[in-house]
């Protein structure tokens, strides 16, 4: 294995117009050493063909669609650098970005993961992350409880970590990167490099985040699963407290819409894993 290789993956899905934007911010890239494979995942917009003008720049492997959990695990699966670093191809980099990580993770082999800070722009327009979406540095886990506070496209992390993990969780239809995250964070600290070196596009219609209504439902299933996994002590109490709140929202949610035997699915997870009664009231929801 090329210990200086770094493995760019980028997952792909009808997204022909976004790709190629990402795929060039990765070929001017000012580190050299690094192999680009771009996933695409059962693409029906002509995205393979829109790739081939880069010839053999990159590696396209193509699959049935699967989901993007998926794709990126194929793409790891083939790839052969020391490193892993994942692109979301409606995603950009800036050219110095792969150079920044590796020099850090180079001058401290302890790091296993790190992330850099990232500039959102939605709809064109470039916008700021709310207080609750700063990022954090080392123990990022019980930040990481509520909500996903790590992005693919900028974490650089070492092979090892990913394949000892497991890599994404392919039954997540979203939230697989917010599951992948909590289980490297319950012993792993997340380094956060504070340059903006990512530009995260968001406000079209595509974004899994948009057109999957109910995020919580999948945090819930993570959570669920990390908690059955073992986790105990302190780190199992903020967990279990962090579910007990998504668990009441979603059930009053179910029950305003008149499912009740959704509710009692949702707050069965929660005493099933030893929780006790729902009825505290939580940012405002009395259940």
């Amino acid at each position: 294995m090329d210990t200086d290789l770094v493995s760019v993956i980028v997952p792909t899905f009808d997204r022909r117009s976004m790709v190629g934007d990402a795929v060039e911010s990765v070929l001017k890239q000012s580190h050299s050493r690094y192999e680009l494979i771009v996933v695409d995942d059962g693409s029906q917009d002509g995205t393979v063909e829109r790739l081939q003008r880069y010839g053999s720049r990159i590696t396209v492997l193509s699959q049935p669609h699967r989901g993007v959990a998926a794709a990126r695990n194929s793409g790891a699966r083939w790839s052969g650098g020391r490193y892993l670093a994942f692109l979301d191809s409606d995603d950009l980099w800036h050219p110095n970005k792969l150079e920044t990580q590796i020099s850090v993770m180079n001058r401290n082999p302890s790091v296993q993961i790190c992330q850099t800070e990232e500039i959102w722009v939605r709809n064109g327009v470039r916008v700021n992350p709310k207080k609750r979406h700063h990022k954090p540095s080392g123990d990022i886990f019980r930040a990481s409880l509520d909500l996903c506070l790590v992005s693919p496209s900028a974490v650089m992390m070492t092979r090892e970590l990913f394949m000892r993990l497991g890599g994404f969780d392919e039954t997540f239809d979203v939230c697989e990167d917010y599951d992948l995250w909590l289980r490297i964070a319950v012993d792993t600290p997340v380094l956060l490099i504070p340059e903006p070196l990512v530009v995260k596009r968001g406000g079209h219609g595509d974004q899994l985040s948009r057109s999957t209504w109910g995020l919580d439902r999948f945090r819930i299933l993570a959570l669920e699963k990390l908690l059955r996994s073992g986790l105990g002590g302190e780190k199992r109490r903020w967990a279990m407290e962090v579910l007990a709140g998504k668990v009441a929202i979603l059930a009053q949610g179910a029950r305003k819409r008149g499912r009740e035997s959704e509710a009692l699915v949702y707050e069965q997870v929660f005493v099933g894993l030893g929780g006790g009664s729902l009825s505290t009231e939580r940012d405002g929801v009395s259940c």
